[in-house]
């Protein structure tokens, strides 16, 4: 009886055949899983050590515990009042009719402290800012050094930006506080500038953990010289970025749920720079009837 020759492969073969499927198979995984997702994960700025601190800390002090306890209260007892005015303890009438209102403004040394400063020093850069007020205390004064060398670490490779940023408000028992903007279309500044360009940032409340990195940015465009400009940017301009990067899905920008805005200068010119701020608003522009200026993609577009 004639049997068919079989021939054997060497197991070191199979198992370098084994090998490089399995090399194979992750190749494959960028092509059905979207390249945000991709990036996930914990985020560490370069140049910087991985920090091992606890999540929490510890501080007994019984004073100021009591402090702290009346000062909350204080705020619980102030925001019970204010549901009872209205919004915001604004007659509802008031809050309805209203077109304008000035967010923050500068006319004392307590205005100063709702704001963080941050610059590339904390990855070992050289740049530097600095806030104060103006001569006359009515205005806040931005000014500092920019420097786009990058640290000698061997892992950063850009460097050079200064950042002014609103702190997080905060209601009775450091719980979450937002700005409610909804009534209102428009960003309302008025600044006076050096001529460079600077990129607002707005952070607002996210649902998924993967959003907490998203910024709603437009430019400011400063022109330099004595006087002051008038600057009135929709909010429908606001593009979505993520880690710097702007996003292929865009957004529209969530007005109720508003935590921070920020300045942040990086235009890659080292030198001095400066830039005045009178006040921060939102406004009414009835004239303004764009609801988004960017194209909207539909994942599953109507037949």
């Amino acid at each position: 009886m004639f049997l068919p020759k079989i021939t054997r492969l060497p197991s070191v073969r199979l198992l370098s055949c084994a090998h490089h499927h399995q090399l194979l198979l992750p190749s494959s995984i960028p092509l059905t899983v979207s390249r945000r997702a991709l990036i996930q994960g914990e985020y560490r700025r370069p140049g910087q050590p991985k920090e091992d601190k606890p999540p929490w800390k510890i501080n007994f002090d019984f004073s100021k515990g009591l402090e702290g306890i009346k000062k909350h209260f204080t705020l619980l007892k102030q925001e019970f009042s204010d549901r009872w005015v209205g919004p915001e303890g604004k007659p509802l009438l008031e809050h309805m009719l209203e077109q304008n209102r000035v967010i923050w403004e500068f006319r004392g040394p307590e205005s100063l402290e709702q704001w963080t400063l941050s610059s590339d020093q904390e990855i070992g850069g050289q740049s530097e800012v600095y806030l104060k007020l103006s001569k006359n205390n009515n205005t806040c004064f931005l000014y500092g050094t920019l420097n786009s060398t990058p640290p000698r670490d061997g892992e950063t490779r850009y460097s050079g930006y200064c950042t002014m940023r609103s702190k997080q408000p905060l209601a009775s028992f450091d719980r979450k506080k937002h700005h409610d903007w909804s009534s209102f279309n428009t960003l309302h500044l008025r600044v006076r500038g050096d001529g460079r360009p600077w990129m607002i940032n707005i952070a607002t409340e996210t649902y998924f953990s993967h959003q907490k990195d998203d910024l709603y940015n437009y430019f400011l465009y400063t022109r330099g010289g004595p006087y002051w400009q008038d600057v009135k940017i929709p909010f429908s301009k606001f593009f979505v970025s993520h880690r710097g990067r702007i996003q292929d899905n865009q957004y529209v920008l969530w007005l109720d749920k508003i935590n921070t805005i920020g300045f942040t200068l990086g235009d890659k010119v080292d030198g001095p720079f400066q830039l005045e701020i009178d006040f921060i608003g939102v406004c009414k522009d009835y004239a303004h009837t764009e609801e988004f200026a960017y194209e909207l993609y539909k994942r599953n577009p109507e037949v």
